[in-house]
């Protein structure tokens, strides 16, 4: 394909993305108010414990609007997310061999249920996180959280950890596409510790180190089972390239007149 043809071809793939994301939004609009309920159920916590004032302000006439569809469309984009990943391993698998692309089923198999392990993590990760941070408003002071600074908060904690979980799905395609060794991925595995490690105090900021280490543990085994998965795919490539070399060796001999009486 050409320069044209493959801006073509991502500009399709993300008119049907955006489709499903507002097709899910549609069904995070009717979702609003219980999962509203849920989020600021840390905040109102906080009230009852200190006896202080601590609430989701909404600054504006129209902030309540605002707030409802960015969370409408954040849950949108969680609803559709088979079908977003989906157009992102279809843009991708033009460039792969005919059974690289059979691997697709199998990256989508896997894709989806952890971007919504990551996104359910994130869910029961972010009241722990608001918590702990409101924890720090002083004696006789008030927490009055703008809404949109909030919900940008859940956002991105949200998010981050949905595509934590996806990582790994996109270290194993780049590999099936041959742009990166499991090699190259496994010189780097004190950079992905470190940074795993930083996430999960991040994310699970209590006193006690052990919600870091449950946090942390899965993010490395999944990361660490995609280096393995590399390796083994390098080790099939490089087996079939030289069996494709030998073929290739021996078809010439026997094409070259005079081969068989050089070779005595």
């Amino acid at each position: 394909m050409s320069l044209w043809e493959h801006l073509k071809e991502l500009k399709n793939r993300l008119i049907k993305s955006a489709i499903g994301v507002v097709i899910g939004g549609i069904g995070g609009w009717i979702l609003y108010d219980p999962l509203l309920k849920a989020l600021a159920e840390p905040v109102n916590r906080i009230s009852s414990e200190t006896g202080g004032l601590a609430a989701i302000n909404f600054g504006t006439i129209a902030s309540p609007f605002d707030f409802k569809l960015q969370m409408s469309l954040l849950i949108g984009a969680v609803i559709s997310s088979p079908i977003w990943i989906y157009q992102l391993w279809a843009f991708i698998t033009p460039g792969l061999t005919s059974k690289e692309r059979r691997y697709t089923l199998g990256y989508m198999a896997a894709a989806i249920p952890l971007f919504l392990a990551g996104i359910w993590v994130g869910w029961l990760v972010v009241p722990q996180v608001v918590h702990a941070l409101t924890q720090f408003t002083p004696e006789g002071s008030s927490s009055v959280i703008d809404a949109r600074t909030y919900i940008e908060f859940v956002t991105r904690m949200v998010l981050m950890l949905g595509l934590a979980f996806l990582v790994p799905v996109v270290l194993v395609g780049i590999n099936m596409a041959g742009i990166v060794s499991g090699r190259t991925i496994l010189k780097a595995w004190r950079i992905t510790v470190f940074l795993v490690f930083v996430l999960a105090a991040i994310a699970a900021p209590g006193a006690d180190a052990i919600s870091m280490f449950m946090l942390a543990g899965p993010l490395l085994a999944l990361f660490f089972a995609a280096i393995g998965i590399c390796i083994m795919n390098d080790k099939r490539r490089e087996r079939r390239q030289a069996r494709q070399v030998e073929e290739t060796e021996a078809t010439a001999d026997i094409a070259t007149p005079g081969s068989e009486l050089k070779k005595l």
